[in-house]
């Protein structure tokens, strides 16, 4: 099994979609990269913590590929926005890959490099070494399926699904 830490705007987002992918084995909603510990989702939206809200998703490279993980990251968020996405602003909504080691750093560089092809503005997508990542409260665990009539999920989740199962349809889940 293989995990990546990687935030682009809110959690909810990312979280919705990696969990419809064939390998991926789970995906935890929560807060990487600031200076406080144990943060709350209160505490962090003021900005002040340094954390990203951001999503650890473990899977199986025997049944998708890591490429395939990450250019989707690259897909569902604008990595050329610094500090937000959409109506999400703050720091705690940047674009940023938390790497564990120095084989995730060469591949989410790759990722990144590949990505911009794919982008008139740079990139703003900041590399990180990966610190302590605290999950999130369970409300905020596959909120997208929890919460359906949700305007949010509807109005910007609901796209980025449709986005990705158009690109990535054959790792897409059945259901």
């Amino acid at each position: 099994m293989t995990t990546y830490v990687i935030a682009g705007g809110c959690f909810w987002c990312l979280d919705a979609v990696y969990r419809r992918l064939k390998g991926v084995e789970s995906v935890v909603s929560g807060y990487t990269g600031g200076g406080t510990m144990h943060p709350t989702y209160h505490e962090i939206e003021t900005g002040e913590t340094g954390h990203a809200q951001s999503v650890k998703i473990t899977f199986d490279e025997s049944v998708i590929p890591a490429e395939t993980i990450l250019d989707l990251f690259f897909l569902i968020h604008d990595p050329t926005t610094l500090n937000y996405q959409g109506h999400d602003i703050g720091t705690q909504y940047r674009s940023a890959m938390f790497y564990a080691d120095d084989v995730q750093q060469v591949a989410f560089e790759a990722a990144k490099e590949r990505a911009q092809s794919h982008w008139d503005d740079p990139i703003v997508t900041k590399l990180s070494q990966l610190d302590t990542f605290y999950p999130a409260e369970d409300y905020h665990q596959d909120y997208f399926n929890k919460n359906p009539g949700n305007g949010y999920c509807s109005i910007v989740i609901t796209p980025k699904i449709v986005k990705a199962r158009a690109v990535y349809t054959k790792w897409f889940k059945e259901n």
